[in-house]
């Protein structure tokens, strides 16, 4: 399972999941895994992440390391209202967990 690969936690039977499409047309999506999050800033933020043309195998080097990963997990942190949230990209998958 790509959850327990990556060490995600499993996606909540209650989470949110909005589909999208890159400017390359490719499928992406957005996984409230909080279910917490209003729809308008989930869409707002799927939106905003393929303008941004994040939804795309990277390829990361770790710290002071010689290998590049490809695909490996993006993170950060992201506002939507009043609440703070990580976000996990993964290819062409984003997910919102609780920070």
């Amino acid at each position: 399972m790509a959850e327990e690969q990556e060490g995600l936690p499993p996606v909540h039977p209650h989470a949110q999941i909005l589909e999208g499409q890159t400017k390359r047309g490719k499928p992406c999506r957005l996984i409230d895994n909080t279910a917490s999050v209003e729809r308008v800033h989930l869409q707002q933020l799927l939106e905003d992440l393929i303008d941004q043309d994040q939804f795309q195998p990277l390829g990361l080097s770790s710290a002071g390391g010689n290998a590049i990963q490809i695909g490996a997990p993006q993170s950060a942190h992201v506002q939507l209202g009043e609440d703070l949230y990580r976000l996990i990209i993964i290819g062409y998958e984003a997910r919102l967990e609780v920070f």
